[in-house]
Parts: C-alpha cells; sequence; structure tokens
C-alpha cells in the first residue's frame, strides 16, 4: 500500500493536502483499512478553530470508536457534509471523495514538518 506522494501525513494516520492558502484533511487509506466498516464520521463546523495534536472529530467503525488528531491549527472553512450519509466513502476512498475537512492554517509551515509519503509508508510498514 503506497501512499500518494503530493500529500503529507500524520503519525496519527491524517493526510494532508495544501491547495493555495489552504489545507483538505482526511484520514489515510492504512487508518481506514485498521478501522475496518466506518459507519459514523463525526465532525465539527464550519468556523471551528483546531490545534494541532488535538483532537477535532471522530470515526466509528464497527469495530471501534477512533479519534481524529488535527495535524496542523488553524480555522476550518469548509466540512465534507457527504459524509454524515455516507460514512463508507472514508473505505471506498480516503483521498477523493472522504476527505473531511479544508482549513485555513494559522501557520502553512506546519505542513512541512508532517512526514512524506516515504516516511508516512515506511512509518506503517513496520507496525
Amino acid at each position: 500500500m503506497s501512499s500518494p506522494k503530493e500529500l503529507r501525513y500524520s503519525e496519527e494516520h491524517e493526510w494532508v493536502k495544501v491547495e493555495g492558502d489552504k489545507v483538505r484533511i482526511g484520514i489515510t487509506e492504512f487508518a481506514q483499512s485498521e478501522l475496518g466498516d466506518i459507519v459514523f464520521v463525526e465532525l465539527p463546523e464550519v468556523g471551528t478553530e483546531i490545534k494541532a495534536d488535538e483532537p477535532f472529530g471522530s470515526v466509528e467503525s464497527v469495530k471501534t470508536v477512533s479519534e481524529l488528531y488535527a495535524p496542523i491549527s488553524g480555522k476550518i472553512v469548509e466540512v465534507n457534509e457527504e459524509l454524515n450519509d455516507n460514512p463508507e466513502y472514508v473505505n471506498e476512498s480516503p483521498y477523493e471523495k472522504a476527505w473531511m475537512i479544508v482549513v485555513e492554517p494559522s501557520d502553512i509551515s506546519q505542513v512541512d514538518q508532517l512526514l512524506t509519503a516515504e516516511q508516512y509508508d515506511e512509518m506503517t510498514s513496520e507496525d
């Protein structure tokens, strides 16, 4: 399982895609495969401030409930409402349909501190 090269990754298994002055965030294919079938996604509202390394929501699978940790700090400007009715997108399309939030980062350079695809793949192959 190799991760998309254009993304950055947190050690908590979130991915980050830079889109101009905003970033799109979701969970990785590795994370969804470990969780199993996702049945519910809880996300914050637009306008919420998130802090790096702190929980911003959760995903519930048939096995467990898992916190989502913010890979960077900033303000949420968009939430993927589709996941309310289609939590299975997280399993089917973790990098396309199942993005979770779009954030205006308070400091875009935080992205540079995240793992590259190679570093993330190396970390997950050790698990």
